[in-house]
């Protein structure tokens, strides 16, 4: 049975809610990282978590219904998004995560794509790594997602980002790593 698009918003969670009943302690503020499918049909900002930030991964721009800043990063359908060693993948992520330095970014921030599960899986999986969470609770995470999602494709997603300095060197990682630690991590692991 296929996701249903048209009751709220598909794939919907709270990053950090979810690292911590994975890890079975708080390392992560809850609703401040947000993830989730599209919300072409999200009635009330609140289905989402208040995100004062929301960063859309869909081809097509979301209309800018509510009072919160809209980022828009599109990734050409025949472009394969876990082959995140690809260059085409590999310059996206940057300019996503690039976001991520201006110690002005307003939280919660909500990531989004279609179904909520792959692109974003990526882009969370991505941010998740720059702070140190474990690759296996990363993947525990991921593995949350309603419809098609495999414990391989995220694997093979990860693998290719492993080295985040090298991986990201086209933006200052460690303020992108220090303005998430502020805004997101209860502790360092």
């Amino acid at each position: 049975m296929g996701l249903d698009y048209t009751n709220g918003c598909v794939n919907f969670r709270d990053v950090g809610e979810f690292i911590n009943l994975i890890m079975n302690e708080e390392y992560l503020f809850e609703g401040k990282l947000l993830r989730g499918g599209s919300i072409d049909f999200v009635e009330k900002i609140s289905e989402i978590g208040n995100p004062k930030t929301i960063i859309s991964l869909k081809n097509s721009p979301d209309p800018e219904r509510f009072d919160s800043h809209y980022f828009h990063f599109p990734l050409p359908k025949k472009v394969e998004r876990y082959e995140t060693y690809r260059k085409e993948v590999r310059l996206w992520l940057n300019q996503i995560v690039r976001v991520f330095e201006n110690p002005d970014l307003e939280f919660p921030v909500f990531i989004h794509c279609l179904s909520g599960k792959d692109r974003t899986g990526i882009v969370v999986a991505a941010l998740l790594l720059i702070i140190g969470i474990d690759e296996k609770i990363i993947e525990e995470e991921y593995l949350l997602s309603d419809g098609d999602v495999s414990k391989e494709s995220i694997e093979l997603a990860i693998s290719g980002m492993r080295n985040i300095q090298e991986y990201f060197k086209r933006i200052d990682i460690n303020k992108v790593r220090e303005n998430l630690r502020k805004n997101i991590l209860i502790k360092d692991l």
